[in-house]
């Protein structure tokens, strides 16, 4: 019986195998992209973009510095209607952080908010566009607030509005550093 292809390369080179890449080489996170009109969609909702990568017309990559948050939406139906759709809102990685693994999302991130279902995840994209009404990037919008929107979807209750006088006072301790 011959031994399997990948045993001698694991021989040779042990550190390899030993010692996986995290993250991209750049140190980006980098978040892959599909477009299947009417099959598989995954876009950004909002997120500054560092970089951009086309695949191949239906794909690229786009990728994101460490500590950016962005908001990943993905949906997909078959003959029948849709599948699955979710939205994750996710703090881009930053060296020597522990993360958490999301689909298509390289390495991974702080995971701020995910929900799955249209129901829940159109409450999400409302309150997004509730910040942006309110002449806030949601980018910038304090990390605790997605929590709270997440963990309040979650359970079905309502969740409190994010407007002007919150995010000052979140602009005020973060520059206290807390």
């Amino acid at each position: 019986m011959r031994a399997p292809l990948a045993a001698p390369a694991l021989a040779a080179a042990p550190d390899v195998a030993m010692h996986p890449v995290s993250g991209s080489a750049s140190g980006l996170t980098d978040v892959e992209l599909t477009w299947i009109e009417k099959r598989l969609e995954q876009w950004i909702r909002f997120g500054r973009v560092a970089a951009t990568r086309i695949v191949n017309r239906r794909t690229r990559v786009q990728s994101f510095r460490p500590g950016a948050v962005f908001a990943f939406v993905r949906w997909s139906s078959n003959d029948y209607g849709t599948v699955h759709s979710s939205i994750a809102i996710i703090a881009a990685v930053t060296p020597d952080a522990g993360y958490a693994t999301y689909p298509f999302v390289s390495p991974g991130g702080d995971l701020l908010l995910r929900t799955d279902g249209w129901p829940k995840v159109k409450l999400v994209l409302e309150a997004i566009d509730a910040i942006e009404v309110a002449g806030i990037d949601p980018c910038d919008a304090a990390p605790d607030h997605w929590r709270h929107v997440g963990n309040h979807v979650a359970a079905g209750l309502p969740f409190r509005p994010y407007g002007r006088e919150r995010h000052e006072a979140w602009l005020k301790r973060k520059a206290l550093g807390q």
